[in-house]
């Protein structure tokens, strides 16, 4: 037995295992499908915030190359700016340094001849020899100043020189760059203008094209054209995916294609399209939110997990020609694209959901465990309903037993008192045959007395003689 505490009134209570087992499997449920439910919401998120960055990183990848460029041009101006800095800022110290040198030697050349003239005038007879000696020294030291100062001044010019020579190494270095960043921003305008050229000339091609058909049959081109782009450039990468047309209209409607894959027998992305256009002369112009209930009831139906709507409806709507648009603010996992991004879209759906395949596995053996749970738990209701109408009915047997045990008791019990009564009478019985004598059955019996008395007599007259 289990004691359990009531949260509320706060009442201990004593339940068996059975009942034990039955609310500990009750709770597990209830927190399984808690975390399941948290798992899924956390996978929903992260496969839509990876697939908002993806678009984000494929818009500035270009952005970025240019501002890398802009970047190193920059950097290149600041080095030009820095070693002129420092070519002027060498100048004017070494100028400074051979200002101090001539000064200095100046100063010592003059305290030098200070010493001596006033050495002369002490000791001029005696010193005589000096002063020659002294005249020689000083125009030696100037001969060394002057090569000193010639030395400092060589010693400037070259490091002017090397300075100048790295500042036109650098220049041409950055004219170099400079000029091979134009010509990649050449490359780059010609290749972008003719990726353009090519575009208008498809949209002219289009144009031509829808004009000169049926509205019937500008639909089924649409549809035609994704199908060619399919089977060309996907189906030898993804030789096992289903990419039908939904012919299936028993719900009341169906999409235009169906696409699926699966890997290892697990569906890990399907995605419902809805092809749509419409001739430039036509007179009611649609929109594409127009199509958005319907193609979102046909991916329910159909069990599918994304809808796309590939559209050339609202030509002159940029947020449309822009790129891939993500409609999930009105409808869940719905996109409209151009056709030129049907292919682009799927690939990255694709690539986006291999991601969260392995998830996808876990939560089916999650949901495989859980049947498996529920499957125990159905057995063990089932159990314990039919061993409960066992135990009800041998409760009714076993009191039905008691009840037949306690009126056999009850008629024991009479037959015991009545054998008890019985006793009491054979005892009194016994007693009054005790207290029997022949005194007492003679009192009032002379005749009876008299026959006693000489059957005494004769027993007294045999004794002797048997005796002798």
């Amino acid at each position: 037995m289990k004691e359990l505490k009531c949260p509320k009134c706060g009442n201990v209570f004593k339940v068996d295992e059975a009942d034990y087992a039955s609310i500990v499997s009750q709770v597990k449920n209830v927190e399984f499908d808690a975390e399941v439910e948290r798992r899924l919401s956390e996978l929903r998120a992260r496969s839509e915030a990876e697939q908002r960055l993806a678009a984000a990183r494929a818009e500035q990848d270009f952005q970025n190359k240019l501002n890398q460029k802009e970047n190193e041009l920059r950097a290149k101006d600041a080095e030009i700016e820095r070693v002129r800095s420092e070519r002027e800022v060498d100048i004017s110290r070494l100028q400074g340094e051979k200002n101090a040198e001539i000064v200095r030697l100046k100063s010592q050349l003059e305290g030098i001849e200070s010493k001596k003239a006033s050495e002369l005038s002490l000791a001029l007879a005696e010193k005589e020899n000096t002063i020659t000696q002294l005249n020689s020294t000083i125009a030696q030291q100037k001969s060394e100043l002057t090569v000193a100062v010639m030395k400092a001044h060589n010693e400037a010019q070259a490091a002017l020189q090397s300075k100048d020579n790295e500042i036109a190494q650098l220049k041409s270095r950055v004219e170099i760059e400079r000029s091979r960043s134009q010509v990649r921003e050449a490359e780059l305008l010609k290749q972008h203008e003719s990726e353009l050229k090519a575009k208008q000339e498809l949209v002219d091609y289009y144009k031509d094209l829808k004009t000169r058909m049926s509205t019937k049959m500008v639909g089924e081109t649409l549809e035609i054209h994704c199908s060619t782009q399919f089977n060309q450039l996907l189906r030898p990468m993804m030789p096992n995916a289903y990419f039908e047309k939904d012919n299936d209209a028993s719900d009341g409607s169906k999409g235009d294609f169906i696409f699926r894959d699966t890997d290892e027998g697990t569906e890990y992305v399907s995605i419902m399209f809805e092809m749509k256009n419409e001739m430039d002369t036509t007179a009611t112009k649609h929109r594409n939110e127009d199509f958005f209930k319907k193609l979102d009831d046909d991916r329910r139906k159909k069990g599918c997990e994304f809808a796309v709507l590939v559209s050339l409806l609202e030509p002159d709507n940029e947020l449309y020609n822009g790129g891939i648009v993500d409609v999930s603010y009105k409808y869940p996992k719905m996109y409209v694209i151009r056709p030129q991004f049907f292919i682009p879209l799927i690939t990255l759906l694709v690539q986006t959901s291999r991601k969260s395949l392995e998830y996808k596995r876990e939560l089916e053996v999650a949901r495989s465990q859980s049947v498996d749970v529920t499957n125990f738990e159905a057995s063990l209701l089932d159990f314990q309903d039919k061993f409960g109408r066992n135990y009800r009915i041998a409760s009714e047997k076993f009191k039905t037993a008691i009840e037949e045990i306690d009126k056999s008791i009850a008629h024991l019990q009479k037959i015991k008192e009545s054998l008890i009564g019985s006793e009491n009478n054979l005892r009194l019985a016994n007693d009054k045959a005790q207290d029997l004598t022949i005194k007492r059955l003679t009192r009032n019996n002379p005749t009876m007395k008299r026959k006693f008395d000489e059957a005494r007599q004769t027993a007294s007259q045999t004794e002797p003689a048997a005796e002798v």
